[in-house]
């Protein structure tokens, strides 16, 4: 599920004009639920928004006034929050712990375009985003000229697994089985894991635009597309912070980046994280660049491919 607001931006991208600040509303529920963490379906207790890991894909555009409205499910035994690494506001009354069957609101203005990080906030933090509440708020430029137009999307959110998340000390020492992009292991990489059913992918010659963000908790990310090169990289996403050509770009736990890769030549690419314990036990997704890609696979609602 895709939270994606603003009929006015479409029409600012149509006229090549910035976009009208809006007010959007952005509403989320906290469930806990069991959620498979590899392609087998292996199910693991889980915490997370909207019954998914990572959580919807919240989008807005920088200037937007956003709200954000958390409700904690009445039948779950945790209190919950929400921690967005795209908002400027008071921690300790706006980031506050919602108990179950409660719901809290509070407001912030998007002032800096980029791909970022939300998760809850509750403690123990590490437990909570170990168990899967974490996903991506993206906040697209006022301007559409601010980067160059990307003929596909996707997001990417790496995280550790680990086998007993109940065990704390565990989740402090960094005692993972996985590590995976999108809570799942290999999860678009049926060459390591035959059982994987999705790739994704693209034609030659597409700028294709991925949205990363490592959720970790733990781990850093040596972010690196086999077979490729970044033709440009945005740190935090943001228009500002680019640079070009690069091999990998090194992002710690609770950061992201936007990268842009295209291809001149059909075949797979494969995008790991080049620490190779990460990339062998889950975090492998390949893209695959042919002439007939499925036309619908990184655009819509396709962006996050569940």
């Amino acid at each position: 599920m895709r939270v994606a607001l603003g009929a006015a931006s479409a029409l600012a991208l149509i006229f090549a004009h910035p976009a009208a600040a809006k007010d959007v509303t952005l509403k989320l529920t906290a469930q806990e639920l069991d959620l498979p963490i590899d392609n087998k379906g292996t199910m693991q207790a889980s915490w997370t928004f909207g019954g998914q890991a990572p959580g919807p894909l919240l989008r807005v555009t920088e200037g937007d006034r956003v709200t954000i409205e958390l409700t904690n499910d009445a039948k779950n035994k945790n209190s919950h929050s929400i921690d967005l690494h795209a908002a400027r506001i008071d921690v300790v009354k706006d980031f506050e712990p919602v108990k179950p069957g409660e719901t809290r609101t509070f407001t912030f203005i998007a002032k800096y375009p980029g791909a970022f990080y939300y998760h809850c906030g509750a403690d123990p933090m590490y437990q909570h985003i170990a168990r899967g509440m974490f996903g991506v708020i993206l906040v697209d430029p006022k301007d559409p000229n601010a980067l160059p137009k990307a003929d596909r999307e996707y997001v990417l959110v790496q995280s550790e697994i680990y086998p007993n998340p109940d065990d704390l000390h565990s989740i402090m020492k960094s005692e993972w089985s996985n590590v995976v992009f999108n809570h799942t292991a290999f999860k678009y990489d049926p060459v390591h894991d035959p059982e994987a059913t999705k790739m994704l992918v693209a034609k030659p010659g597409e700028r294709v635009r991925v949205y990363f963000v490592n959720a970790g908790p733990n781990e850093f990310s040596s972010f690196h597309p086999i077979g490729g090169i970044w033709d440009s990289v945005y740190l935090s996403g943001n228009p500002a912070n680019r640079r070009s050509g690069l091999q990998s770009l090194v992002v710690g736990p609770g950061d992201g980046a936007t990268f842009d890769l295209v291809s001149p030549v059909p075949g797979a690419n494969v995008i790991v994280d080049h620490a190779m314990p990460h990339a062998h036990t889950g975090a492998m997704a390949v893209i695959m660049f042919s002439d007939d890609a499925d036309p619908a696979m990184g655009r819509g609602d396709n962006i996050l491919v569940r």
